[in-house]
């Protein structure tokens, strides 16, 4: 039996996992949850109710997107998303943990402001801005974050930038950011990325 993928179409963690998938070419079987009313057996294998997830046959879960990406890489990696031979370097990792961390906190604040009154919409977007600096300054020499060929950070951290820029898209396409987003839109017109986003996608 294929693993089965707990996703949903539009999370950013669920995208970075389908992307992994996709280019390695591992075969799932998909379910698209809906995040209002999750499915008894998503919550029965992994109690914190978050996607993606994968289940194997054998009971076995992957509770992480990142772990999802890097045990479908290690599979087969066509592409060389990892960018060394035991996998994803330590610099890779360290820029994917200021995504999830730092900035993540940063973009959930920014993306739901009305719900954190303390602060305006543009106090919580300042604070995400110093990651978009860091991936500027990257972007601005060479044409992806760590160099100048495609790897794991950029579709782990790609998604993101994406939610980002979607929360006011006037804002983002005119600010200071060109190369990031030039490096955004070449992802987002990709043939992977919207062969992932369609409804129901196969893996």
């Amino acid at each position: 039996m294929k693993p089965l993928l707990y996703t949903f179409r539009r999370c950013p963690f669920a995208i970075r996992a389908r992307l992994a998938l996709k280019v390695s070419g591992v075969e799932v079987d998909m379910h698209e949850v809906s995040l209002r009313d999750k499915p008894q057996a998503l919550l029965v294998c992994s109690p914190k109710g978050t996607v993606p997830v994968i289940q194997f046959s054998d009971g076995r879960v992957i509770e992480e997107s990142l772990d999802i990406m890097q045990w479908a890489l290690s599979i087969n990696d066509p592409e060389q998303w990892l960018d060394s031979p035991h996998g994803a370097s330590a610099a890779a990792m360290s820029l994917i943990g200021q995504n999830d961390g730092a900035f993540k906190q940063a973009l959930d604040l920014y993306k739901y402001a009305v719900r954190f009154p303390e602060h305006s919409e543009s106090y919580y977007r300042a604070q995400a801005e110093t990651f978009l600096v860091e991936l500027e300054t990257r972007l601005s020499h060479s044409g992806y974050l760590m160099g100048d060929r495609l790897t794991l950070p950029d579709m782990a951290i790609f998604p993101f930038i994406r939610q980002f820029s979607n929360v006011d898209k006037d804002w983002f396409y005119a600010s200071k950011y060109q190369h990031l987003i030039k490096w955004l839109n070449s992802l987002l017109d990709s043939i992977i990325f919207q062969a992932v986003m369609l409804k129901n996608a196969p893996s």
